[in-house]
């Protein structure tokens, strides 16, 4: 459920044993992104499930700094500054965040 998460926050999805997705929300818009940095593909989470948000814009990964937008992953400051998180198309449909 979209309420679920913090606005302007993030929130851990486990989907199996090996992979995990972040929600992200601003208001009523969420996305959503393979927990994985581009730089050593390690998850962005320092703690499991705790993300660093900064102005309901920015997702920080916890091992490195590298600075990534809300709307579409891109990393615009830190080690690997130019690529971007991996997208899972969801979309938010009666307070709930479902995957495309």
């Amino acid at each position: 459920m979209l309420d679920d998460i913090t606005d302007g926050g993030a929130i851990a999805v486990q989907v199996d044993d090996k992979t995990q997705y972040i929600v992200l929300r601003r208001g009523d818009a969420a996305w959503a992104y393979l927990n994985r940095c581009p730089h050593f593909s390690i998850p962005l989470d320092f703690e499991p499930g705790v993300f660093c948000t900064y102005d309901a814009n920015m997702l920080m990964c916890a091992h490195h700094s590298a600075m990534f937008r809300f709307e579409d992953g891109l990393c615009v400051d830190g080690p690997c500054e130019g690529a971007a998180l991996t997208r899972i198309d969801v979309f938010v449909s009666e307070g709930r965040v479902l995957r495309l």
